[in-house]
């Protein structure tokens, strides 16, 4: 669910005068200690987005766009390390209605694998669809859902949100949940804010010992940041610290649950074969590349 993040393009339409283009982070995560074990393992994190939207006219803007994701950690105690990779394609298209109702609606096929070698198993498709009211000049609300293909089963995921911004622009409070929150306040240079992320996806593995498999990733970041606001030109930079709920759990191909519903497995009775995995704390740093349209 991380492309969720570039939902809110284009929103020119509300006083936020700005858009995120390219995003690129890297997080690393501390001793994460496997549950009735001695072991632990730490996660490195890489992520990377871009978004190209292209206004076509006044009602239709066309949005496309790819993240990429990369992740290496221990599934398993005592044992080697696994780089896990997503890259997921965004094709969309925002629709004006009205000056105060828009709809975005974007496809989001992806390949999710440890990348020993592609098949058709690494293939997933979803989307997501989100509406929005323009309640005034300072703040938006917005209603969607998103959903997926995973190699758990489907994940269905209902949107409600807002967004709103002070009139001096200083406070910005920018809610999508269960994906995502962020609220903050501008002092010029700097900024301080807090947000919340949450990840849920799955990657196939390639066969081991003629047991093919499967990781679930649920992944949910609290944290507090600092971010540059002019370290150059239209760059930011935004360096976190927070808690990360840390959980890659490893399956059985075919072994899936009936559907998702946010956070809620409906006749989940897999079975795990690796040790549960607890949070740890986490540092991240973040560079943003910001347009403005004023």
């Amino acid at each position: 669910m991380k492309v969720l993040l570039f939902l809110l393009l284009p929103i020119a339409a509300c006083s936020q005068n700005y858009a995120d283009l390219v995003k690129l982070s890297y997080a690393y995560s501390f001793d994460s200690k496997f549950e009735n074990t001695s072991e632990s393992t730490t996660v490195n994190t890489l992520e990377a987005g871009l978004i190209f939207p292209k206004v076509i006219n006044q009602k239709y803007t066309f949005i496309s766009g790819l993240n990429f994701d990369f992740n290496n950690l221990m599934l398993y105690s005592d044992t080697v390390r696994t780089n896990l990779y997503s890259t997921t394609l965004r094709v969309g298209i925002v629709s004006n209605f009205s000056e105060k109702w828009s709809c975005t609606i974007v496809l989001l096929p992806k390949v999710a694998s440890d990348y020993s070698s592609i098949t058709s198993d690494d293939f997933y498709i979803g989307g997501f669809a989100i509406l929005k009211k323009k309640k005034s000049n300072n703040l938006f609300y917005r209603y969607g859902l998103y959903t997926s293909s995973e190699a758990f089963g489907m994940t269905f995921t209902p949107i409600l949100g807002f967004y709103f911004v002070s009139p001096n622009d200083k406070f910005e409070a920018d809610i999508s949940l269960p994906v995502a929150a962020n609220l903050n306040y501008n002092y010029g240079k700097v900024s301080l804010g807090f947000d919340y992320f949450g990840i849920e996806r799955s990657y196939n593995l390639e066969p081991e010992n003629s047991l093919n498999t499967y990781v679930e990733q649920n992944r949910w970041e609290f944290a507090g940041y600092l971010q540059f606001n002019k370290l150059y030109k239209n760059v930011l930079l935004r360096l976190k610290l927070g808690y990360a709920h840390n959980e890659h759990k490893v399956f059985e191909n075919g072994d899936k649950v009936n559907f998702k519903f946010i956070a809620f497995a409906f006749g989940d009775d897999r079975t795990r074969l690796n040790p549960k995995m607890n949070g740890t704390l986490f540092a991240k740093v973040e560079f943003i590349y910001r347009i403005y349209f004023d």
